[in-house]
């Protein structure tokens, strides 16, 4: 083993390699790209993280990211409010959104049911959605949960919450596949899934 360390840059490609998806050698090149970076970018770089973390935080009515009281969905008057569409995570809205064809809100859940990795519904922002749904005129909730097996369980726990309020709980169709993440999939195949969705 070599006995090369520079203790500083070990540690910066420590933090590279926590991030998902980062393997060594990726974050090995990103250290060394950030070392190239003058002072005055290094610094840039590290206050956009520093503000993101302190600026962004949960909207108080849907719990998508945003660094305002509302997310710009959410303040957005043009939008139908009768209809809520849930998702697990902040990028499954900017999927959605792609698509152009949903003009509704959503309510993002921040993951799914999963008892294995230790995840129970009060982990979740389930609690939120139904004060929504008994606050507002609420007609429809599409659950827009990942085809997995804990997309699935979730959806089914939280149609039953819903299902004794009176509002129509529906399930996108499957054009994506099982397995998949929405945040992967493309506009065309989220396009149908959202027309083909069915009650559940």
């Amino acid at each position: 083993m070599s006995s090369y360390n520079v203790a500083p840059l070990s540690s910066l490609i420590e933090q590279f390699e926590r991030l998902p998806g980062i393997g060594h050698k990726t974050a090995q090149r990103l250290a060394y790209h950030v070392l190239g970076l003058s002072k005055e970018e290094s610094q840039n770089f590290a206050n956009a993280i520093i503000e993101a973390h302190d600026k962004i935080h949960y909207c108080k009515i849907c719990c998508n990211l945003t660094d305002k009281e509302l997310c710009p969905i959410c303040s957005n008057e043009a939008r139908d409010k009768s209809t809520i569409c849930v998702v697990e995570d902040p990028r499954d809205v900017i999927a959605l959104e792609r698509t152009n064809e949903y003009k509704a809100v959503y309510h993002v859940l921040h993951g799914a049911i999963s008892p294995l990795n230790g995840i129970g519904p009060d982990q979740l922002c389930i609690k939120e959605l139904l004060v929504r749904v008994n606050n507002d005129s609420v007609k429809e909730v599409i659950m827009a949960t990942n085809p997995t097996v804990e997309g699935e369980a979730t959806a089914m726990y939280i149609s039953r919450l819903l299902k004794p309020l009176g509002v129509k709980v529906t399930r996108l169709a499957y054009g994506i596949p099982v397995g998949g993440d929405l945040e992967y999939a493309d506009e065309v195949t989220l396009s149908r899934a959202m027309e083909g969705r069915s009650e559940i």
